[in-house]
């Protein structure tokens, strides 16, 4: 099976490039999706397209030519979870030691100038859900708050200006 590679003890990538940071949760949901993808769903579509392809006339068979489409995308689906897996950089936010900064996997309160209290948690490109309260490392917000501490105001560039933020909470806890 494709191994992941596991961030050094001080948190650092183990090798150079272009990594994925990703919470155990979030990498094994990506393994999950990619063995569904390798023993089930494609199977079906290969064995959909080879019946299609008995059938005589490919050009007006829509069976074969939506088997066809459907097996790209899959196929495609396939190499970018495995490249992503491959490339990912396991870091799991109950070990973090530092617990009075921001850093991924972080679940930080904040509020803003207009007084709304927000709550959100830094997770990867690949496993956030605003909708859920999660976003990436790499967004607006995250980038604002990394290393900030409890009572830290931080600038956050948005679309609509620049406005500033107070972290209010800082919690590491494990993922469901």
């Amino acid at each position: 099976m494709l191994k992941a590679r596991e961030a050094t003890k001080d948190g650092k990538p183990a090798t150079g490039g272009l990594s994925c940071y990703i919470t155990p949760a979030g990498i094994e949901a990506m393994r999950r999706e990619l063995n569904a993808l390798l023993r089930d769903e494609r199977p079906k579509i290969v064995e959909i397209v080879s019946w299609a392809a008995g059938n005589g006339d490919r050009s007006e068979n829509g069976d074969y030519q939506y088997g066809k489409r459907r097996l790209r995308e899959i196929d495609r689906r396939i190499r970018f979870l495995t490249k992503r897996i491959d490339n990912a950089i396991i870091v799991d936010p109950a070990a973090q030691s530092r617990r009075d900064r921001v850093f991924f996997g972080a679940t930080v309160t904040y509020v803003s100038e207009r007084d709304e209290e927000r709550t959100v948690t830094i997770l990867g490109v690949d496993e956030a859900d605003m909708a859920a309260g999660q976003v990436s490392l790499v967004s607006p917000v995250a980038r604002a708050l990394m290393r900030a501490g409890v009572g830290d105001e931080v600038k956050l560039v948005t679309p609509r200006g620049e406005e500033m933020i107070e972290v209010l909470a800082i919690a590491y806890s494990p993922l469901p």
